[in-house]
């Protein structure tokens, strides 16, 4: 499910406070993207509880026109996969069956080497990547 929801970006000292009207919640960042990055998460996080700890219905997003700010803030639309954001939180194992040559299993468990730890490390290394 995506939704788009409208932000206010208000500019501080040390950087931005953003507030999301729609959820009532508020984040912050030192720079306009930090703030946007942090706004999709804090907006993700908030629908996702919304909807897998307490059952409720989202709100809908407001129109852009709606929203009510000060002078000097900036108003933006964040847009964002509950969906994806779910399967990030989703940390539950998975077992996966693997195949590799003898020698090197009779060489990795001599020097107990755990192979959960070394194929998650590989496949962090290579989904940073992507």
């Amino acid at each position: 499910m995506r939704k788009v929801y409208p932000v206010v970006l208000t500019p501080t000292k040390s950087g931005y406070v953003v507030s999301v009207p729609d959820l009532e919640i508020d984040t912050q960042g030192i720079d306009i993207s930090e703030a946007i990055y942090m706004a999709r998460d804090a907006i993700s996080l908030c629908l996702v509880c919304e909807l897998d700890d307490f059952g409720r219905e989202i709100p809908e997003p407001s129109e852009l026109s709606e929203i009510k700010c000060q002078d000097g803030d900036i108003v933006t639309l964040v847009d964002v996969d509950i969906d994806a954001y779910r399967r990030i939180l989703d940390n539950r194992s998975v077992r996966k069956n693997l195949t590799i040559p003898n020698w090197m299993n009779v060489q990795a468990e001599k020097q107990g080497i755990n192979f959960s730890a070394v194929l998650q490390e590989a496949l962090s290394g290579k989904l940073a990547n992507v």
